[in-house]
């Protein structure tokens, strides 16, 4: 059984919050992209397998700061980054259970 977004705050908390200046359009404009964020691992280095939600937010910030890789992964990192220091890592609560 997969995971679903049971609340419509939480759909709508993530469109508000990944929108940047540098990118108008919402990073997670689908609640599905949010289920496959949550089973995201990380593919490389120190944190090597890793769930993306699960990074340390000063890992996440350096990355924002050196530039996201390109590809899927480059999309997700700045999904987690947007949600790390926004403070909505609660969202991601009912998606670990």
């Amino acid at each position: 059984m997969s995971p679903t977004i049971s609340s419509p705050t939480c759909a709508s908390a993530f469109s508000e919050a990944t929108v940047t200046a540098e990118n108008p359009e919402p990073l997670l404009s689908d609640p599905q992209q949010l289920l496959k964020l949550a089973a995201y691992h990380m593919p490389f280095g120190k944190y090597k397998g890793r769930l993306l939600v699960d990074l340390p937010e000063p890992y996440v910030v350096w990355f924002a700061k050196q530039g996201f890789p390109a590809g899927e992964l480059g999309k997700m990192l700045a999904i987690v980054h947007e949600i790390k220091v926004n403070g909505l890592e609660y969202l991601f609560d009912p998606l670990r259970r």
